[in-house]
């Protein structure tokens, strides 16, 4: 009980957290990831969880709460028919599915990259990986397309696959990956961030495993924790992301499809921002 009256500015903060990254994972189908990692990184290292733990701890902990944010914004998103379940699982041809190999490379990247890899190193792939995906929708053009469809053939395994392997390591839902490839292949803005929400949980679900796993028997992780994930942290943001999920999706379809990617993107930018400066780059 005195730890949680110590510890209450953060467990304050992590409530607001969960609002904002509920908000965010219904408006931008992004899971809330990109909100989360960077204040779970800040309330992990004042309760004093070594350096080179915080980062894991942070994206894995996110990574558990996108599995309840992604499973509500998918159906505030598929009851207004903005997710296109072809790209997701398709009735037949079920290995050219997205959402199969999304979900391959997030396993992967959890359960075996991921621990191979510094606190820095997470650090910097979150923050570059964010800043680039910031750029194209603050600056690239809303109508500019590469092709018309999305491609076929082995680019579910090569495409779908990257974007589980770099979603996982930076504890997000796929969003801020895949809302910009949707984008680019003629999948209107708002269908793609119904349909990058349902990516998420193929994202979220093995992710969370495999850092449940990878991190079982590591020592230096914060009370509460199963692996990787901290229990304190999932609990309080998701009581307070689940209500704000379906507002977050019912302000996406009132919102004019320009603004909503200049949004996203000043949003993302200023979340990698501030990640490059906590890791000396500049």
């Amino acid at each position: 009980m005195e730890q949680i009256f110590t510890h209450w500015p953060l467990i304050l903060a992590l409530l607001a957290v969960g609002g904002v990254a509920g908000l965010t994972s219904g408006l931008f189908g992004i899971g809330g990831g990109a909100v989360m990692v960077p204040a779970l990184f800040y309330a992990f290292t004042e309760l004093g969880v070594p350096e080179h733990l915080v980062m894991h701890c942070a994206i894995a902990t996110s990574a558990a709460v996108i599995i309840l944010n992604a499973s509500r914004s998918t159906k505030a998103h598929h009851d207004r028919d903005a997710v296109d379940v072809s790209l997701v699982w398709p009735r037949r041809k079920w290995w050219q599915s997205y959402g199969l190999w999304i979900g391959v490379g997030s396993f992967i990247a959890a359960i075996w990259i991921a621990p191979q890899l510094s606190n820095v190193v997470l650090t910097r792939i979150f923050a570059g990986v964010a800043v680039l995906v910031a750029l194209q929708f603050i600056f690239g053009r809303p109508n500019f397309v590469l092709r018309d469809t999305v491609p076929r053939g082995p680019a579910p395994m090569i495409a779908g696959g990257s974007v589980g392997v770099l979603s996982s390591l930076m504890g997000i839902g796929g969003g801020s990956l895949s809302v910009p490839l949707l984008s680019l292949c003629g999948v209107p803005i708002h269908r793609a961030i119904g349909t990058a929400a349902a990516f998420g949980l193929f994202i979220a679900v093995p992710a969370t495993i495999g850092f449940i796993l990878s991190g079982w028997s590591v020592s230096g992780r914060p009370f509460g924790s199963l692996g990787y994930v901290n229990g304190l942290g999932f609990a309080l943001i998701t009581l307070a992301a689940w209500p704000m999920v379906p507002l977050g999706a019912k302000l996406a379809h009132k919102m004019d499809a320009t603004l909503l990617r200049r949004v996203f993107g000043i949003c993302l930018a200023l979340v990698a921002v501030n990640m490059a400066r906590k890791t000396g780059v500049f």
